[in-house]
């Protein structure tokens, strides 16, 4: 252990954890003990110190016992005289400095000052919600977002700021900016550069100085609970858990001082390894993270022709050092191309061209024999983008994707389409949205500048196709129509193959076949849950339907949708088989013995973290709620999403709590052995705005057409007495239904 980095992080230590002492002090005087504290739209009060000690910190009172912890880890700080075993001092030192930061930023809040307000009136992030955090499970767990980097200060120059920012996006790895060296930091860099940051962009900036850094390790922390099914208080589990599944790092960019080295210290005790630009000691290897502690790479002294080649070599460092398993497309179009454009937005204010929105825009994909797909051609009929002014101009477009393989299947054609989006959206400057014959695409003046054209829609479309699906796929062929006419004329063509297909699917019911599939892809977040995806029940994450799963596993067949076949009936009531019930118990560790499909009640599926809805029994209203992902309203159940969330994730089996994805509400199967959509007395006013129009085709086709006024929201109810009342006004039909419980 270094002595120089040891004394540098206790001293830290013990500065920071005074600085919190000061400012709780203060803040009692001037607040009073029973103020509350929160960081805003998140369910873990502050959530190191609930993953360390198991204590909420509610109120300013609550402070109290981790302010009493932090200061019994600090060792006295190393003097010039003698020479000890420093690591484990600095690591409790380091978990003390984490204390004294999330404290900091919890006053922070009391006082107003969170989420900082920057220059030009630029609001820095905060701690990220619960929200967003369960928005990216399903990235997680499917390695579209193979890890996180925390970048801590300024880059030696914009360019250099903005060359880190691109590489990491184009590797998918989440993002996270705080703090600054002098006068600058990394966020101002970027800003400057006009980068876009944000959620949707896997950039967030949590704040202009190191203390904000913390968000980082609470989102760490959080990761555990929420997916691993970890209870706070289990330090150990939750540390393990973070080094053994979540690939992080922290890369400090110029000088390091005293509360980076302690706050550097906290981050190694999850596992992540610290990489500094500057010359500093290393530390090797000692079992705390996979390989190396901390590693310094002086930026000049880099080999490289230039600083643009320099970022290259420390990035792959930052990712040797951690073992961050990234798979890059290399694609032949002259943008940056990765996961983290996929989210971006094009304004009009930087808009060149459109496709759709108030003109003509499709996507098709059909299946058709070898020997009528030319691999790699790709054509485009009609003028390039180059022909027409960039000057928001709307163009006509018709893509239409023929593909040939030896294992490809009608039915793969829908799962391969519904592909486009993320496939287009991972170029940078370009936006899509819609499927389809409602497809609308944007692309920005700075990608039009650099060259992109139609054709590089093909490109993007061949290169994945072949990467993601080579497996069914062996030939791909692309063709992009501009000639309005001829995109009409295609367009009603790839409309009739759309009614067929929804006729096709209409007639995919879960008797209709002999096998489910399982999805064990949460299980490297969630060890203990297996989702059972069946025709008429979508995953709970939403992004797997049974038609996906299929296709997974002739791509992949030893991957995690593995084919269950329906043998020895339980019951088709409460969709209870024999063989599911094996697989599921031999897949969770022995720990789910029995698993229905279509009830909440009787051993209702597990639910992992990625869930886009959770069900829960209102007992006095003899129904259920249903809160979605997107909604942060107070349910009659006295808990937000989030905190219910916490209940129901992790892969606990919960009878009358349960996550699920949101069309589930439209299946024959849902709940059915609790009587199926009469049942639902409380629904998120989003999902009642977004699923209106099929949620009334469900309550026409279950003889209940006026169920919607019915269902209360949270402008109607937000207690069980509201909910009540409600009900009984409306004359709900879960009143006069058999019990519930």
């Amino acid at each position: 252990m270094s002595r120089y980095i040891a004394t540098a992080a206790i001293r830290g230590a013990h500065n920071i954890v005074n600085e919190a002492d000061a400012m709780w002090k203060a803040a009692m005087a001037k607040h009073g003990p029973d103020t509350p504290v929160q960081f805003t739209n998140t369910a873990y009060f502050l959530p190191t110190i609930y993953a360390y000690l198991g204590h909420k910190v509610e109120t300013l009172k609550d402070m109290e016992y981790p302010l009493k912890e932090a200061k019994s880890m600090l060792a006295p700080v190393p003097t010039d005289k003698l020479w000890l075993p420093y690591l484990g001092e600095t690591l409790d030192a380091g978990v003390a400095t984490l204390f004294a930061e999330e404290m900091i930023e919890g006053v922070r809040f009391v006082e107003g000052q969170q989420p900082e307000k920057g220059p030009n009136g630029f609001i820095y992030n905060g701690p990220i919600d619960d929200i967003q955090l369960r928005a990216w499970g399903i990235q997680l767990v499917d390695g579209r977002m193979p890890g996180f980097a925390g970048i801590v200060g300024r880059a030696k120059s914009n360019e250099v700021a903005v060359k880190i920012v691109r590489e990491l996006q184009q590797r998918g790895i989440l993002i996270f900016l705080a703090g600054k060296v002098g006068e600058k930091g990394i966020v101002d860099q970027l800003l400057e550069e006009g980068v876009e940051l944000g959620y949707n962009t896997f950039t967030v900036p949590f704040g202009s100085d190191t203390i904000s850094a913390i968000y980082a390790l609470g989102f760490a922390a959080r990761s555990a609970l929420t997916f691993g099914g970890f209870k706070a208080g289990q330090a150990k589990d939750v540390l393990l858990y973070n080094k053994n599944r979540v690939f992080a790092f922290v890369l400090a960019l110029g000088e390091v001082d005293d509360l980076k080295y302690a706050t550097a210290a906290g981050a190694i005790t999850y596992g992540f390894p610290t990489i500094a630009d500057t010359n500093i000691p290393n530390i090797l290897p000692t079992g705390v993270t996979t390989y190396e502690h901390v590693v310094s790479m002086p930026f000049d002294d880099i080999p490289g022709a230039d600083d643009m080649e320099r970022v290259d070599k420390l990035l792959q460092r930052c990712i040797e050092v951690r073992g961050v398993k990234v798979k890059v497309a290399k694609m032949p179009i002259p943008v940056a191309y990765g996961s983290a454009f996929e989210g971006e937005r094009i304004r009009k204010d930087i808009l060149a061209y459109e496709f759709g929105n108030k003109g003509v825009c499709f996507e098709y994909l059909e299946s058709k024999p070898m020997d009528e797909v030319e691999d790699n051609k790709i054509t485009v009929i009609g003028p390039d983008l180059p022909d027409f002014p960039a000057t928001g101009t709307n163009i006509p477009l018709g893509i239409h994707v023929q593909v040939a393989g030896r294992k490809m299947q009608q039915d793969f054609e829908p799962v391969l389409e519904r592909q486009f989006h993320y496939f287009i959206n991972g170029a940078e400057g370009v936006q899509h949205m819609g499927q389809r014959d409602i497809t609308w695409i944007r692309l920005s003046k700075a990608a039009a500048g650099k060259g992109f054209s139609a054709r590089h829609f093909g490109d993007i479309l061949y290169a994945k196709l072949h990467a993601d699906f080579g497996a069914i796929v062996d030939k791909v062929q692309v063709t992009l129509y501009t000639e309005r006419d001829k995109v009409l004329e295609m367009r009603e063509k790839a409309r009739a193959a759309f009614q067929e297909r929804n006729t096709r699917a209409a007639s995919l019911t879960d008797e209709s076949v002999d096998t489910f599939y399982s999805c064990t892809l949460c299980q490297s977040f969630a060890p203990t849950h297996v989702c059972v995806i069946n025709p008429e029940r979508v995953g709970l994450c939403g992004a797997y339907n049974w038609l996906d799963c299929k296709a997974s596993y002739e791509i992949n067949p030893t991957g995690p949708n593995q084919p269950i076949a329906k043998k020895d009936t339980i019951s088709t009531e409460t969709g209870e088989w024999g063989s599911f019930n094996d697989f599921v118990y031999q897949n969770t560790g022995r720990s789910i013995e029995r698993m229905t499909l279509y009830s909440i009640m009787d051993a209702p599926m597990t639910s992992c973290g990625c869930f886009e809805c959770i069900m829960m029994v209102i007992p006095e209203a003899n129904g259920v709620m249903i809160v979605s992902r997107e909604d942060p309203s107070m349910t009659p159940a006295g808990m937000t999403f989030s905190t219910l969330a916490g209940m129901a994730g992790g892969g606990m089996q919960t009878p009358g709590l349960m996550g699920h994805g949101k069309f589930f509400l439209t299946s024959k199967k849902f709940i059915s052995k609790e009587g199926g959509i009469k049942r639902v007395v409380w629904l998120s006013s989003v999902l009642k705005e977004s699923m209106k129009d099929d949620l009334q085709g469900v309550f026409e086709r279950e003889g209940c057409p006026d169920l919607l006024d019915k269902i209360a929201d949270a402008s109607i109810a937000t207690t069980v007495d509201e909910l009540l009342a409600h009900l009984e006004s409306t004359g709900h039909p879960a009143l006069t239904m058999d019990p519930i419980m």
